[in-house]
């Protein structure tokens, strides 16, 4: 059963004093790994993964589409050929010889889901994206969204936005949210300035 969202943002300011507007998404197994799924296998080619945390940035890129994406015992596992990640959306039981602890299992499962827009200096969108976070409240994933202010293969920061690099922010306000008619907030500012 898919839980029922709010559809307005949360400011949030992260510990570097950057404001975050957070929009929660459903964590149900089921929700999660339509969202997963969607961005991996249709959207590969636009959207760079890792884990963005204090102290380190990992932004990959797959250079091709996924070979392979299922469930095991909660776990949604993403493979590229040989490199691969797991992300606990579900129920972990373990094995029957080595079950997993009632905590442990909290501790592993996504508890909070969100996309996300970053504000930058100039009080406007700067970067769009979607995370996920554990029981424990650490950073699962961190899915980085085309951006209007960088080109799509080379990052470098262009003249000017394009703002058809939105789409895939708007796609999934309109999926998860119900709302259809971008956002002008999004669209706001004339030149990127790194945060």
């Amino acid at each position: 059963m898919t839980q029922v969202i709010d559809i307005a943002p949360k400011r949030i300011i992260e510990p570097d004093a950057t404001p975050l507007d957070v929009f929660s998404l459903p964590t149900d197994t089921a929700s999660l790994e339509e969202l997963l799924r969607d961005l991996f296998e249709n959207h590969w080619r636009e959207i760079t993964f890792g884990i963005l945390i204090q102290g380190a940035a990992w932004e990959m890129k797959a250079d091709r589409a996924p070979t392979r994406i299922g469930m095991l015992d909660g776990y949604l596992t993403v493979a590229f050929g040989v490199p691969h990640f797991h992300i606990c959306i579900g129920e972990t039981k373990g094995t029957r010889a080595r079950p997993t602890s009632p905590e442990v299992a909290r501790h592993r499962r996504t508890s909070r889901a969100e996309i996300y827009r970053r504000i930058g200096r100039s009080c406007v969108p700067m970067s769009w994206g979607v995370q996920l976070f554990n029981g424990a409240n650490e950073q699962q994933i961190t899915v980085l969204l085309p951006n209007p202010f960088l080109h799509p293969q080379t990052d470098k920061i262009l003249k000017e936005p394009d703002w058809s690099r939105l789409a895939l922010w708007d796609r999934l306000r309109a999926r998860w949210f119900g709302l259809t008619d971008p956002d002008p907030f999004d669209r706001s500012a004339s030149l990127f300035v790194h945060a």
